[in-house]
């Protein structure tokens, strides 16, 4: 626990070795922004909540997920340190898990600064503030979710922009699988025992479900899983590479 830790820690700090840190969130902070009181109509709608910044947060980390993670595993491995990192003493559990964890709470860092709009929901009125600690949990195990597709993705290549476009693709599956307009296309030519399934299985329901207020174990235990089976599957990648 101790080899994982210290990992993430000096993970968590190379993001602010560089402007890249500061250009990464504000870039998170101006989209979050541009899609809730433009796309999103927050002042026009009239109410003291934010349906309308939540609403847009699983297309926002289908871009801005994978180009944290891009660089999780392809830089090292471009640049041919991958080598010289496995044969430290450290578990390759641990070096997984570091990694993820530091790009997580980058990740969670960037959701935390968008607190003033939750203050200003206060102050223009009386929102249901347990609803929105529910949104921002929510937002922060799907974030956790797209981080761990991208990870695996990053271990695969050492072309940071293959791993960028392939994660991409594999989370916005991951996403309109569950999105109305997917469901309905897909009605015509799928059971409804299939079509939920292919429902299920995607990341929409579950958040929405958490974005009411209504905070499920199924749906925590979903996103769990999810970050679960492509954490391991990322671990199985790279000690392929450290046994190759």
């Amino acid at each position: 626990m101790g080899t994982l830790l210290t990992v993430a820690r000096l993970e968590f700090a190379g993001y602010f070795a560089t402007p890249v840190a500061a250009i990464f969130l504000i870039i998170f902070l101006a989209l979050a922004s541009a899609f809730t009181f433009f796309v999103g109509y927050f002042l026009e709608r009239g109410n003291a909540d934010l349906q309308s910044f939540f609403m847009f947060h699983p297309w926002l980390y289908l871009f801005m997920a994978p180009a944290l993670s891009m660089r999780l595993w392809a830089e090292e491995r471009r640049q041919g340190t991958i080598e010289l990192f496995l044969t430290l003493p450290i578990p390759v559990w641990a070096a997984v898990l570091g990694k993820f964890l530091a790009a997580w709470l980058f990740l969670g860092l960037a959701l935390a600064l968008t607190f003033p709009m939750w203050i200003t929901v206060n102050v223009l009125g009386e929102p249901d503030n347990g609803v929105i600690l529910a949104s921002y949990l929510g937002s922060f195990l799907m974030a956790g979710g797209y981080v761990a597709i991208g990870s695996c993705l990053s271990a695969a290549t050492k072309n940071q922009v293959i791993a960028f476009v392939v994660t991409v693709t594999v989370c916005f599956l991951m996403t309109a699988g569950g999105a109305g307009f997917v469901t309905d296309l897909i009605s015509e030519f799928m059971s409804d025992g299939a079509l939920k399934t292919v429902a299920g299985l995607s990341v929409l329901p579950h958040f929405n479900q958490i974005v009411k207020g209504v905070i499920d174990a199924r749906d925590v235990v979903y996103f769990v899983a999810l970050m679960a089976a492509w954490l391991l599957a990322t671990m199985v990648v790279v000690d392929s590479k450290k046994a190759g």
